[in-house]
């Protein structure tokens, strides 16, 4: 297996927001490109990455799980700089990463076993669908952070708002100028340190795509031209106040 990426920096920065969830995962390397699927320990979020074929200019492999430490393979990936190309090949147990800088740069890293049941995304029925600008929605739950562990998600008469309440509380609305909604009237509740961590990845893209429903799973959607993110989050269901 040999894989080449002339700009690693997206990688770096997907694999700095997965590192968020889960320390370990299985890399996928096959004739359609990269792909990481993981659940976090709690099985309360989900993540799916993928990297297409089309994104590498060099691409020799077959089908190839690499057991990866997250947390080894981000201080590597640190260490290039934008711009500089980047070779990943694996060899025994290991795989070989070399940074393709004015002075070439070799790191090894142990590939180990990462156990646990390989599980895909699931395809589930949503009520409402929200395509909102990145940086209004990570200012939004950042609002919310501030006074609650907890934020709704809220479709009314139309219209979409992200809201905290608590002794304090905090709401941003939006309506269908401000955002694409196309969606039923309902409400579900999710947990801010995840959604707070779900948001360096929205960074990547101007756009975020959300599916959510009544006391729903949360599904949120990035993509670029050669990139897919996805995240699944676990409603939080509690009894009313």
């Amino acid at each position: 297996m040999l894989v080449k990426l002339e700009d690693p920096s997206l990688l770096s920065r997907v694999i700095e927001v997965i590192s968020e969830l889960v320390t370990e995962v299985r890399i996928k390397i096959s004739e359609f490109g990269m792909s990481i699927t993981a659940i976090d320990p709690a099985n309360v979020a989900m993540v799916r990455f993928r990297l297409p074929k089309s994104a590498f200019s060099q691409f020799e492999t077959g089908d190839e799980v690499l057991g990866i430490n997250l947390d080894n393979l981000k201080r590597i990936l640190k260490r290039c700089n934008t711009g500089t190309p980047l070779i990943l090949e694996k060899r025994e147990n290991c795989l070989e990463i070399q940074i393709q800088d004015r002075i070439r740069r070799n790191f090894s890293l142990n590939l180990i076993e990462v156990e646990g049941q390989e599980k895909e995304m699931p395809n589930l029925d949503y009520s409402s669908m929200v395509e909102i600008s990145s940086m209004d929605l990570i200012s939004s739950i950042e609002d919310c952070s501030v006074v609650s562990d907890a934020c709704s998600f809220v479709i009314n008469n139309g219209g979409f708002i992200i809201e905290s309440r608590g002794l304090n509380s905090a709401r941003s609305a939006f309506s269908k100028d401000e955002a694409k909604i196309e969606a039923e009237d309902c409400k579900s509740k999710y947990s801010l340190e995840y959604l707070q961590k779900f948001m360096k990845g929205a960074k990547i893209c101007d756009k975020t795509i959300l599916n959510f429903a009544n006391d729903h799973p949360l599904r949120i959607d990035l993509k670029t031209e050669h990139m897919e993110l996805n995240f699944l989050l676990a409603p939080r269901v509690e009894t009313e106040d």
